[in-house]
């Protein structure tokens, strides 16, 4: 990674090209595509976004003969991730035909597979946290890495993470953090920390959103008040709720998708947004302006897994490889605005995108950012606390 943009972390297409359509600021990194049946080999498909349609999460059907599920990979991910152009590249090199569900939290995915709704799956994209927990409940496969490519062309910072030692279980596709998006018309002060929405309650009251992710919006509130993100203790937790109960009169609602219209008319002024989101917004509209908040945020790392009751192991392989080509991953990338931890397509990457200081934070904003990390126990309090703050 050039200079400015080292990481230190706690814890194509080839002859051919898929084109670019107009940005439109309508889908979401943690949202659910509000559509129907997915099979994308050989479909029109209507989301100039995303290019992608999709059963509904929880979903895809198990049934079919074994060859049919050979003949088919089922990808279970977040909205932002794949587009009609990858699946139908994959489907023109394997055969295999992909069907895409999408989940909104990483709690909602996990529950579906400890359901045992999730047997269809044979790739999941699992973030950095939820991988430890998914390892720890003997749900992963142990990959073979002799069958990915391109493993030796990460970021020295992703072969050997925290959050999965080695690679062991999962592989690294992609990497944000979590800040303040703001409507710079609307507003006669610049956000610059998560205080801030306190402080300026009057100007902000019903014009602002939070997150609906009880790890994200807790752990932001914990770093505002000097502790980490992944606080087990008690009392520091008690002390972010409360810091929340004051503020929450003022919040327009919890809110991970769909405030993008409301904040470009101004009905909002500032959102809580993961990076991949605003992004997009920023490039949309240079009124809208992104910032990490000066006491910290999150820095996350969504992977790769194939879990242990893949029906179809080797197409997921065949993903993951297609997806680790360079020039592939660039492609991707350039339409849907997510930091790449492969070395050889970030090099690809025009120029501008190399240079966006929010898609590749410099140091200084990183060294500032926190990893989520299970958090045992505790997590029961977490939960309570959200569901008394987000039914009060």
């Amino acid at each position: 990674m050039p200079e400015g943009h080292s990481l230190s972390m706690k814890h194509h297409y080839p002859q051919r090209s898929l084109g670019r359509s107009p940005r439109v600021i309508s889908t979401s990194r943690r949202r659910f595509l509000q559509a129907s049946a997915a099979v994308l080999s050989g479909l029109a498909l209507s989301n100039c976004r995303r290019g992608i349609s999709n059963v509904q999460s929880g979903s895809a059907s198990n049934g079919g003969s074994a060859n049919a599920q050979s003949e088919t990979l089922h990808i279970y991910t977040w909205a932002d991730y794949t587009d009609e152009g990858l699946a139908q590249l994959f489907t023109e090199r394997t055969g295999i035909e992909v069907v895409i569900d999408i989940y909104d939290s990483n709690e909602v995915m996990l529950a579906k597979m400890q359901a045992g709704g999730g047997d269809a799956y044979s790739i999941i994209y699992p973030s950095d946290y939820m991988v430890e927990e998914m390892i720890r409940l003997d749900m992963l496969s142990e990959l073979d890495h002799a069958k990915i490519q391109g493993l030796d062309t990460l970021f020295p910072q992703w072969q050997n993470p925290t959050y999965d030692p080695g690679n062991a279980h999962s592989i690294p596709m992609s990497w944000g953090t979590t800040g303040l998006l703001y409507n710079t018309s609307q507003l006669d002060f610049e956000p610059s920390d998560w205080s801030d929405l306190w402080d300026n309650q009057e100007q902000l009251f019903r014009r602002m959103t939070l997150l609906d992710d009880v790890r994200e919006v807790m752990g932001a509130v914990l770093r505002s008040l000097g502790y980490s993100y992944n606080s087990t203790n008690p009392a520091e937790i008690e002390e972010a709720y409360q810091r929340l109960v004051e503020l929450k009169p003022a919040l327009a609602s919890f809110q991970s998708f769909g405030w993008e219209d409301q904040l470009l008319s101004g009905d909002l002024a500032l959102v809580m947004a993961y990076s991949v989101d605003a992004i997009a917004a920023t490039l949309e509209d240079p009124s809208l302006v992104y910032v990490v908040p000066n006491s910290g945020s999150s820095l996350w790392t969504d992977t790769m897994v194939i879990p242990k009751s893949a029906p179809n192991p080797e197409a997921a392989y065949a993903w993951m490889n297609l997806f680790y080509e360079p020039e592939v991953s660039a492609e991707v990338v350039s339409r849907l605005f997510f930091a790449t931890p492969i070395q050889p397509a970030f090099d690809l990457l025009p120029d501008d995108l190399k240079a966006n200081d929010d898609l590749f934070p410099p140091e200084e904003i990183l060294a500032k950012c926190e990893g989520i990390a299970p958090v045992g126990e505790a997590i029961e309090l977490y939960d309570r606390l959200w569901t008394e703050l987000s039914s009060a």
